[in-house]
């Protein structure tokens, strides 16, 4: 007989999200691995998954300029690392939070597919 995966449950990692569905064997990842998540947490929209386990993750914002007295769009982007187990394309509103330091750039792990 050939023993079926078993399918292991995600842990708690502290915040108030649905953990994904699928499972995955990523160290990094904080739902099956050891990654353990403090911080922030970010909500934003997926603007490329080129690179390998890693998304790009853009937010806008408003900033207020004190000589105009009036407000302007602003955006950033975040570098944050991709399990497997969740599967991201462009466009996706997702949710990121931080965590120590994966590489030079990628500071933050995606957590929920909003």
């Amino acid at each position: 007989m050939i023993a079926l995966a078993e399918k292991k449950e995600a842990r708690n990692i502290g915040l108030n999200v649905k953990p994904p569905s699928d499972n995955c064997n990523d160290q990094d990842c904080p739902f099956h691995g050891t990654l353990p998540v403090r911080g922030q947490v970010i909500m934003g929209t997926v603007v490329s998954t080129k690179r390998q386990k890693t998304v790009s993750v853009e937010r806008e914002f408003m900033h207020y300029v004190k000589k105009y007295e009036r407000y302007e769009k602003r955006t950033s982007t975040y570098h944050a690392h991709c399990p497997s187990c969740m599967n991201l394309t462009v466009g996706d509103t997702v949710r990121i939070a931080e965590c120590r330091p994966l590489s030079k750039t990628v500071s933050f792990v995606t957590i929920e597919k909003v």
